[in-house]
């Protein structure tokens, strides 16, 4: 029987394995600052030991919030080593109900804040009178110039450690000692795509359980550099991210923050330059990002260059086919050529990510095939995951030497994976239903929350939600399709899952941003589009159309419509989805799906209820004779 390890007793065997190992970089001013996984364990110490200080007890929940950084880790391990119940927030939530609800309702008692949020903290203070003190990770100032009441700095609550360890040592490792494998590690919030988010109660054992699930179908070099973009609050950065480069002796190393997540996100060029990493975490969002740019800069080369680049990438997808098929008698030709176009032109465009890239990381939703197609010809594969937060997260990936593009990849080990149909029932392989998961990885619960609890882990099997099937002729891999639950339903009472053609629209189109397809028993389907108006504009001046105008407008409405028509029968991607769920009316939303707008959800995912509620006026109109017309007034109107 394998052992149940507390994150505790991972860490202390795995710092102790790497002592001299740079496990965490970033960079807080001008250069960039290594620690090792020993300065790791100690730090841990220092803080654990000044939070035992200040009174946290065994079982305190405390709030984190703050952007990915060293200190993040530090602070999370240092709460858990003093036997505390993390409390991991978004940044991307405001201070509005959104992070009093999280706070009020996990009961926390400690916050622990970065000075990017603390403003966030400050304002809310009012509404969270369990807070018995707000713990600021930076000495500088940022917008404040001392500190409240309430408030201290975490280099006091260090040195406070210092002293406690002097003569209180013992005390200490009792504490951390009494953590045992089924304690509560933290309360990981859903993403609120409902009223009342859940907290998913995720214990130590769940995490070291999934880390060893994970390292069965993935593993990283030692030594190597992943560069982490994603947010920490989620448990996929913290099992792809902080605990599997501890299993493996490698290094984190984090995006520079900024004052707000966009000025993160600006800052990620300069960190992918900088440390040259040979793993990244993505979502689609970000490898669409990637791909954009990487074409943008070919097109800024010159025609020759792109039409170099053109015929590399072609090659190599004919030969590369679906990973795991590729090369084959007939293909062989395509070997030398691949070579030497590697050599010509897709080693450059490495050299923009640190001309290191081993593969990434995909996780969060669905990645269109043809996009993990893009990034394995140029040379750094978009290994596509699939997981859940309820499974601490990992369920299935795909890796190097062990990928089907288009599957969700290889089910980890050890760890039951079955397919039901909507009774509960088992269905036979190849046959589509909803995923239901067993083993240590699955969450213990919802906090406070027993009849979610029930409804979801029933015998000790994790019901996902999320829309599979087991692959025919491997049954090692697993095939995501959609959500199991929030299916289009056709008037006839057949029932569809949506996610395949909105990711697959977007990834293929420049001219389409966001996508949501609706049909509630209604006579046919129909779509929202956030278009990119900037292409549209563009597209419609190489018309010979002025885009301000009405003539405009339509030209720019047509490219649309196009666009979607490519799915349909003579189409270039005809046959992908069946022709009965593609759209017959066509909405032009006024403004993009966000976070701010509610339209997204903190980590990034359409949050389709929210945006058929915000646009339900325009799906009503959508369903008449006027709405229809693709050139309506509100069409028109919101080209503008």
């Amino acid at each position: 029987m394998a052992e149940r390890l507390t994150i505790i007793d991972f860490v202390e065997r795995y710092t102790r394995k790497y002592p001299n190992h740079v496990y965490l970089r970033e960079k807080p001013a001008d250069s960039w600052k290594e620690i090792t996984f020993s300065q790791t364990r100690e730090e841990t110490y220092r803080i654990a030991a000044g939070l035992m200080a200040l009174g946290v007890e065994k079982g305190d929940k405390i709030a984190l919030l703050s952007e990915g950084r060293a200190m993040w880790v530090l602070a999370e391990l240092g709460a858990m080593y003093a036997g505390a119940v993390d409390v991991p927030l978004s940044v991307n939530l405001g201070e509005g109900q959104d992070l009093i609800f999280r706070i009020t309702h996990s009961e926390a008692k400690w916050v622990l804040v970065s000075g990017y949020q603390l403003a966030k903290i400050r304002k809310i203070m009012g509404d969270c009178p369990a807070i018995r003190k707000v713990i600021v990770f930076d000495d500088y100032a940022f917008d404040y110039e001392t500190l409240e009441e309430n408030e201290i700095r975490m280099s006091e609550v260090q040195k406070m450690g210092d002293e406690f360890l002097k003569t209180n040592r013992a005390d200490l490792e009792e504490r951390y000692h009494s953590v045992g494998p089924d304690d509560y590690a933290n309360i990981s919030y859903t993403s609120g795509t409902t009223a009342d988010p859940k907290g998913i109660l995720l214990t130590h054992r769940n995490y070291t359980a999934n880390v060893e699930q994970g390292s069965s179908v993935i593993n990283i070099p030692e030594n190597s550099v992943m560069l982490i973009i994603l947010p920490l609050d989620h448990c996929f950065a913290h099992v792809a991210g902080m605990y599997t480069l501890m299993l493996y002796g490698a290094s984190l190393a984090f995006v520079p923050p900024g004052k707000t997540p966009m000025a993160t996100l600006r800052n990620i060029p300069m960190a992918i330059k900088e440390t040259r990493p040979h793993v990244m975490l993505s979502v689609p969002a970000l490898s669409n990002n990637f791909k954009k740019n990487i074409e943008n800069g070919i097109k800024a080369k010159g025609p020759f260059v792109q039409k170099l680049y053109n015929m590399a990438l072609n090659n190599a997808i004919k030969y590369n086919k679906e990973y795991y098929n590729r090369g084959g008698i007939l293909n062989c030709w395509r070997k030398p050529l691949m070579a030497l176009f590697d050599k010509l032109i897709f080693k450059n465009v490495r050299e923009s990510f640190g001309g290191r890239m081993l593969f990434f990381v995909g996780g969060g939703a669905l990645l269109d095939i043809n996009l993990q197609k893009y990034f394995c010809a140029i040379g750094m594969p978009v290994f596509q995951g699939y997981g859940l937060s309820e499974a601490t997260p990992i369920i299935c990936a795909n890796s190097t030497g062990h990928a089907i593009f288009g599957s969700s990849g290889r089910i980890v080990k050890p760890m039951d994976c079955i397919i039901c149909d909507s009774e509960g029932k088992e269905v036979p392989i190849g046959e589509k239903g909803e995923i239901v998961v067993r083993g240590e990885n699955v969450m213990a619960g919802y906090w406070k929350n027993p009849k979610a609890t029930a409804d979801t882990v029933v015998d000790g099997w994790l019901h996902t939600g999320d829309m599979g099937y087991i692959c025919p002729f491997d049954t090692d891999y697993l095939y995501v399709v959609g959500r199991f639950k929030s299916l289009l339903i056709s008037a006839d009472g057949e029932k569809y899952s949506p996610e395949g053609f909105e990711d697959n629209l977007t990834a293929v189109s420049k001219y389409i941003n966001q996508v949501v397809l609706h049909n509630n028993q209604d006579p046919y389907t129909m779509v929202l589009v956030v278009p990119d108006k900037d292409a549209l504009r563009e597209y419609a001046k190489s018309k010979g159309a002025d885009p301000a105008t009405d003539e405009g407008k339509k030209v720019m409405l047509s490219k649309i419509q196009d666009e979607i028509n490519s799915y349909k029968k003579g189409g270039a991607h005809a046959g992908l989805f069946p022709e009965r769920w593609l759209p017959s009316a066509v909405v032009v939303c006024e403004e993009p799906y966000t976070i701010a707008n509610k339209m997204m959800n903190s980590t990034n995912k359409i949050v389709r209820g929210k945006v058929e509620e915000h646009y339900a006026d325009r799906i009503a109109y959508s369903y008449t004779p006027e709405g229809k017309d693709l050139y309506n007034p509100k069409n028109m109107a919101a080209l503008s």
